[in-house]
């Protein structure tokens, strides 16, 4: 490679000879697409700023790995920039931080992908001195409009042994968050951590909790995305940053569980993690990584995909609708496969044969999911939908033990969880499979997913029929017809009416009508029981 002395003022301060000599140089690097980066040099031109390409996607460029989110380093109004190559490219602009000169614009590309391109104002008169107040050195590297790379940190040496090095001692005092994205970017990309970093995450544990909470949040959503988040939450565990982030997590660590368990709830609890992301991607048919925590014999993956192949396409559409802050459905479910048995810390007994309980561990999960995704700052329909997993995720569980799925049972399931029932069904399958693991029974494992099957058919292929019928009369019908008056009566009535036709009882205006007068004030309990 042609390499050519780091000597420009603007890179390296008045001082050049201040760089160390080993990584005072700008070398040849991997091409970076024509888009949108020489539409942003052009347009930084144009408005007498410096941009260079700087961090995340420097790193990814080098490993050939795609590009989503481009940052830029700014010797100017990063702000303007920012907007004019929104408005240039007919995206959306927001200004980040006013203070910091932190501006955003989001794009979509020319085959139809969304990109971020942030830009910043650089930290300090000189790119030398911000790429010297990043994380990591492997992100302390920055492409100039040349496409050479000026890397002062030795990231690239770090890249190539599959190393994640903090820039200094400091990193993790000058912004926390670095305590979680040490870990996930060790996850992401599968690389180790230095010791030395590793030890100077361990000092500064403690100070995990200090960043804002949405940002804590955005990075944990990241970690749990990764396909194999297990030992990831277990290294966050190991160099005691799980308490500041979930602390409910951390009293899992030793509650034992009665067979067919095998396993504390902690690492339960992980292997749940990974499970559902193995069993999302055969579901959808995406590829998953082999390791982590699962250890399932190959015939469950075989028999799950020739049980519930059929509605790879509907859960795919199901699981990507956006539920709030970018995060799909299939992010949510991740969040509460993590939290699926918070409860059991509170609720944990031990009998007087010695047997092992944790009765009504599902609402009080919920309720103690609730409160952490609040203090995280988790959107409310987030939460909702995460609490209804929790307290529900043990119903396709009591579903089976039935010696039939009816369709009244089917109505009354989804009447209680809506589109969150589909969630809490492949959630219960990841949790059943965790459970057994290896010892995974044959005829238990069958019926699971016949129950699955059936829940998932009635949804996706009978839902006008089973789970939101039409109805055949309104309040008004039967306050004419019956003389009734307003009130939870009526209400109860519509209910039972609705009820029975969803089971296949009644199918016309004249049966409503009969089952009305014959039943008159019928007794309905709305709860969440098949």
């Amino acid at each position: 490679m042609t390499e050519f002395p780091a000597s420009e003022a603007s890179i390296g301060g008045p001082n050049p000879r201040s760089w160390d000599a080993r990584r005072s140089y700008m070398v040849a690097t991997t091409s970076v697409p024509e888009w949108p980066w020489r539409i942003v040099q052009r347009l930084a031109e144009q408005r007498s700023a410096q941009v260079w390409l700087v961090g995340g996607a420097v790193r990814d460029l080098l490993l050939k790995r795609p590009v989503h989110d481009w940052d830029f380093a700014v010797d100017g109004d990063a702000l303007a920039l920012a907007r004019t190559v929104a408005d240039a490219l007919g995206g959306a602009y927001y200004r980040l931080d006013a203070v910091r000169g932190t501006g955003r614009a989001l794009l979509t590309t020319p085959d139809g992908a969304q990109i971020v391109l942030d830009f910043a104002r650089l930290r300090g008169h000189y790119l030398r001195e911000d790429l010297l107040k990043r994380d990591f050195t492997i992100n302390a590297m920055a492409i100039d409009t040349r496409d050479l790379l000026l890397d002062p940190t030795d990231g690239k040496s770090d890249l190539e042994a599959g190393c994640v090095r903090a820039v200094g001692d400091q990193a993790f005092r000058d912004d926390p968050l670095r305590l979680l994205r040490a870990v996930r970017v060790a996850g992401e990309l599968g690389f180790v951590i230095d010791p030395d970093t590793l030890d100077w995450i361990r000092r500064d544990a403690s100070l995990v909790a200090q960043p804002a909470p949405e940002r804590v949040r955005e990075e944990l959503m990241r970690l749990i995305g990764l396909p194999l988040a297990g030992g990831s939450l277990e290294l966050l565990d190991r160099l005691g940053l799980l308490p500041g982030v979930i602390p409910e997590l951390a009293l899992l660590k030793g509650l034992s569980q009665s067979p067919p368990h095998r396993l504390d709830v902690w690492r339960h609890t992980l292997v749940t993690v990974d499970t559902l992301q193995g069993l999302l991607a055969t579901l959808t048919g995406r590829a998953f990584p082999v390791g982590g925590h699962v250890d399932l014999p190959a015939v469950a993956w075989d028999s799950l995909d020739q049980a519930l192949g059929r509605f790879a396409g509907d859960l795919r559409a199901h699981l990507s609708v956006i539920v709030s802050g970018g995060h799909d459905r299939a992010a949510v479910l991740k969040v509460g496969a993590l939290l699926h048995d918070v409860g059991k810390a509170e609720t944990w007994e031990r009998d007087a044969d010695g047997g092992i309980h944790f009765f009504d561990h599902g609402p009080a999960g919920a309720r103690l999911a609730t409160v952490r995704l609040r203090e995280l700052r988790f959107a409310r329909v987030a939460i909702e939908r995460v609490d209804r997993m929790v307290f529900a995720h043990l119903r396709p569980a009591h579903l089976s033990r039935a010696q039939e799925v009816t369709r009244r049972a089917v109505y009354r399931y989804f009447r209680a969880l809506g589109d969150v029932g589909v969630d809490v069904v492949v959630l219960s399958l990841a949790d059943h499979l965790a459970t057994w693991g290896p010892h995974l029974r044959d005829e238990r494992w069958a019926r699971r997913l016949e129950v699955a099957q059936t829940l998932l058919w009635h949804y996706f292929e009978r839902y006008r029929e089973s789970v939101a019928p039409p109805p055949l009369l309104t309040g008004r019908d039967l306050m004419v017809e019956l003389g009734l008056s307003e009130g939870p009566d009526l209400g109860r009535l519509l209910e039972a009416i609705r009820e029975a036709q969803a089971a296949g009882e009644v199918r016309t205006r004249q049966e409503a009508l009969a089952l009305a007068r014959s039943s008159g004030r019928v007794p309905f309990s709305p709860g969440v029981g098949a």
